[in-house]
């Protein structure tokens, strides 16, 4: 689900999960571990990019409607934390944007240091409220951090998705590129990053970010519980389920 590929001093992580890329127990479960063994490496940088035409789909509502609020109970925390993992990693993290990066797929670009996006296709976006879901603390935080309040509020209630220059023009991403040249640019971001003294970055990093994660914990208790109900409401799926069926069909 996770391929690995050594650039140098730059590790480039590849989501290849399905046609969609879709987030579920099983991908995070992968992500996490090559988090993990990237900080153990000698990589100085990471390059976090998906497949084909999709960086991710975000997550996978045919996984939450056939598991139900067991599932959703087991998955929302695991959704967190990942994020927060991917947030709060002391390597530089560039998203090298491939293609479409759709609700949690955005939050996970949005979680990267830096952003690079196909100017030849893709669309990027936050579409929870269209759906019907709120958000976890994480993932808005995530948000918040990356844009102002009114850019954040624009686009989460709008659900409205952008091109890589309308997400370019409101610092959802710094940069585009040509879809044959992203992974290098991407990666040439990264080593720039790289060549930073670590301890320093990683120090600095934490410092620029700790505002955000003292956020994050402390509303995750007080939210969170009161988002795993909302999702897990048998009205709220549904919602999921109308959605699925009026927008990519029946499994």
């Amino acid at each position: 689900m996770i391929h690995r590929e050594d650039r140098g001093s730059v590790t480039v992580l590849r989501m290849e999960h399905g046609k969609a890329n879709a987030v579920d127990d099983e991908l995070f479960t992968d992500l996490n571990r090559a988090l993990d063994d990237v900080e153990g490496s000698s990589a100085r940088a990471l390059v976090l990019t998906g497949t084909g035409s999709m960086f991710s789909a975000g997550v996978n509502l045919f996984k939450v409607l056939e598991g139900g609020g067991a599932y959703v109970e087991e998955f929302l925390p695991v959704l967190s934390s990942s994020i927060r993992r991917l947030f709060d990693h002391p390597l530089p993290i560039v998203a090298a944007v491939n293609g479409h990066a759709i609700a949690g797929g955005c939050i996970l670009a949005a979680a990267c240091d830096r952003r690079v996006m196909n100017s030849e296709q893709g669309s990027i976006g936050v579409t929870e409220l269209l759906v019907g879901v709120p958000f976890p603390v994480d993932a808005l935080e995530v948000l918040r951090f990356l844009m102002p309040d009114r850019h954040v509020q624009s686009l989460v209630y709008s659900g409205r998705t952008l091109s890589a220059e309308e997400a370019l023009q409101i610092g959802l991403v710094e940069e585009v590129a040509a879809g044959d040249e992203l992974l290098d640019h991407a990666c040439e971001m990264a080593n720039k990053l790289g060549r930073l003294a670590g301890d320093a970055f990683a120090t600095t990093k934490r410092l620029i970010r700790r505002p955000t994660l003292d956020r994050m914990r402390a509303l995750s208790p007080e939210i969170d519980p009161d988002v795993l109900e909302i999702w897990s409401r048998p009205e709220t799926l549904d919602g999921i389920r109308t959605f699925l069926d009026q927008t990519v069909g029946k499994k």
